[in-house]
């Protein structure tokens, strides 16, 4: 018995629909990670936990600058 072209093609729409909320669902996981990167990379705080030498230098060259402006 030959199969049925709409059967086919019920098949292919699931399939398709399946690969799409796939494709979604890594997208968001990834979009998260940047979301999280981002916020870790400009959070000064943490910049200043991980570099306090060079923050300690940046704040004396800023009060230099600042103090040495008339």
């Amino acid at each position: 018995m030959p199969r049925d072209p709409t059967e086919d093609h019920d098949a292919d729409l699931s399939r398709a629909g399946a690969d799409l909320e796939n494709a979604r669902e890594k997208f968001v996981l990834s979009l998260g990670a940047v979301e999280r990167e981002i916020k870790h990379a400009i959070d000064w705080r943490e910049w200043i936990r991980r570099k306090p030498r060079m923050a300690l230098a940046f704040a004396f060259a800023l009060g230099v600058f600042l103090g040495r402006r008339d």
